[in-house]
């Protein structure tokens, strides 16, 4: 059977998540719904990253194999059809080997976080960013996200709930940074521990408010002890941006 790539765009709101699941929609019901449409038989969609509900993908990866041979351009433009009108599209399709994994194969992951800092609602970004009312000391947000690249326990930021059995991960890159009317937060590496990234931010968040210091920021890190967390941010800003592969 031939096997394609998937990347995937979608807005993460009207989802459960990524995961199917019994108690909702979900990003990966809706693809495996089309590629059923699209093959005449159950197909299972495997995803690069599971995006929590809310959480919305500017290039999510996943893979599934069809029984038909099409054109990757065929396979495209017919999931596209058939996944209407669902917030998900299908940017790209291209045929791979068999033993390509979107989950397994990947070598990095980068996640982006959006914030607004206006008193105004927001009425365009509603829902795709996270508001905060007050302007946010960048510089001294960047400075404390320095403290996270490398390896490091990350128990003070992954959640009660999470299931890996390590804590320990290795970020590859974080930047904080000023974009137009937003502040973005980018973060990379090749996995993550179950909302590691919004209590990333929902901590640096503090420093920019001027609640804590880059060095309190750091403290907590170096605590390994959830309670040390700063408020979780909200799943609206957050995009899983991109997977890369070798």
């Amino acid at each position: 059977m031939p096997r394609y790539k998937l990347t995937i765009e979608y807005d993460g709101g009207p989802f459960i998540g990524w995961q199917r699941q019994d108690n909702g929609p979900s990003v990966q019901s809706v693809l495996e719904r089309a590629a059923e449409e699209l093959d005449g038989a159950p197909r299972e969609v495997y995803g690069a990253g599971r995006t929590d509900s809310g959480v919305h993908a500017l290039g999510q990866a996943a893979h599934v194999d069809l029984g038909k041979d099409m054109p990757a351009s065929m396979v495209r433009d017919a999931l596209n059809h058939h996944l209407k009108p669902h917030p998900v599209a299908v940017i790209e399709a291209r045929k791979v080997s068999a033993d390509f994994h979107a989950r397994f194969s990947a070598s990095q992951r980068g996640y982006l976080y959006r914030l607004h800092t206006r008193r105004a609602p927001l009425t365009l970004t509603r829902g795709l960013a996270w508001r905060i009312r007050q302007p946010l000391d960048i510089a001294a947000m960047h400075k404390a996200a320095r403290h996270l690249v490398g390896s490091h326990d990350f128990t003070t930021f992954r959640d009660s709930r999470c299931q890996a059995d390590n804590p320990v991960k290795s970020l590859d890159q974080i930047t904080v940074f000023q974009s137009g009317e937003e502040i973005h937060v980018t973060v990379a590496a090749i996995s993550f521990l179950h909302r590691q990234v919004r209590s990333i931010v929902g901590s640096l968040v503090e420093v920019g408010r001027g609640k804590w210091s880059p060095d309190d920021f750091k403290a907590a890190l170096d605590a390994a002890d959830r309670t040390r967390c700063g408020p979780v941010a909200p799943p609206d800003g957050l995009y899983l941006a991109f997977v890369r592969y070798l």
